[in-house]
This record gives C-alpha cells, sequence and structure tokens, in this order.
C-alpha cells in the first residue's frame, strides 16, 4: 500500500521520473509495484490522444481543401497547398503508427468536416463564397491523402 501512494505521489510530482519508474519496474516484471491505476489511465490517455489527432489533422486538411477548391484568391494558393501537403504527410505518419484509426475514418471524416465547413464559413461567407454542405469528392484515405481536386 505505501508503494503505491509513492508511486501516485512520484505520478503527481514528477511524471518524467514516474514514467522511468514505470518502465524500469515492467522491464524487471515487478509487477506488484507498478502503478497500475495511473499507467491505465495514461494508456486510455493514449488511444484518446491519437483519435482526438487524427480528427484535427483532418479538420485542417479540410479546411485548406475547401479554401483551395471555392475561394478564388490565387495569392493564398501556394500556403494552403503546402498546409495540405504538411496535413496528408502527418495523417499518413499516424495511421502508419496506428492502422486501427482507418477504421473509424468515415465518422471522423463526418465530424471533421463539419467543423472544417463551419470555420471556413465563417471566415469566407461575407466575402461572397459559397461553400456546399456535403462534400463533393471521394471520401476515402486514399483519395483524400493524394487527390488535387482543385485540378
Amino acid at each position: 500500500m505505501t508503494q503505491a501512494i509513492l508511486s501516485k505521489s512520484l505520478y503527481e510530482s514528477d511524471f518524467l521520473l514516474w514514467t522511468q519508474d514505470t518502465v524500469a519496474k515492467l522491464k524487471a516484471k515487478d509487477f506488484d509495484h507498478v502503478d497500475l491505476e495511473n499507467l491505465i489511465e495514461e494508456i486510455e490517455s493514449l488511444g484518446k490522444s491519437e483519435k482526438k489527432e487524427i480528427k484535427s489533422r483532418l479538420t485542417t486538411l479540410l479546411e485548406h481543401l475547401i479554401k483551395r477548391i471555392y475561394v478564388d484568391m490565387p495569392q493564398e494558393f501556394n500556403g494552403w497547398e503546402r498546409t495540405i501537403r504538411n496535413q496528408r504527410t502527418e495523417i499518413e505518419f499516424l495511421l502508419d503508427d496506428s492502422p486501427s484509426l482507418q477504421a473509424l475514418w468515415n465518422d471522423t471524416f463526418d465530424i471533421a468536416f463539419r467543423a472544417a465547413l463551419r470555420d471556413v464559413r465563417k471566415e469566407y461567407s461575407q466575402k461572397g463564397y459559397q461553400f456546399p454542405d456535403v462534400w463533393q469528392f471521394g471520401r476515402d484515405i486514399n483519395t483524400m491523402l493524394n487527390v488535387d481536386f482543385w485540378e
């Protein structure tokens, strides 16, 4: 019991040291002294973080795709295209590291598209630009990561 209290205290006071201590205990197979409660919480948090990151990156990708496709501002094209390339690369990295995120793609896409559309409309509707209510192109992973829809 004392060890669990010390581990929790370490978790709260020095997270890096707690991770190092936890890894050392796991490697030594000293499972009786591992702070399981906080370890479980951290592992759950990692999964949530991955889901949040793919949603965030897909939202940014969609925002810039919408702008590049529908907003006629050639002076901005290069910046939007750079962001599109960067987000596509980061999404590829995420999917490579966690292929199971692919199973969430369709649900994530719908949420990300609504958020991206809301933000782009807020930014450009007063300037007379109109945006469709639905994504009018392919939405599968391969298409989203490789097709330049504006060409």
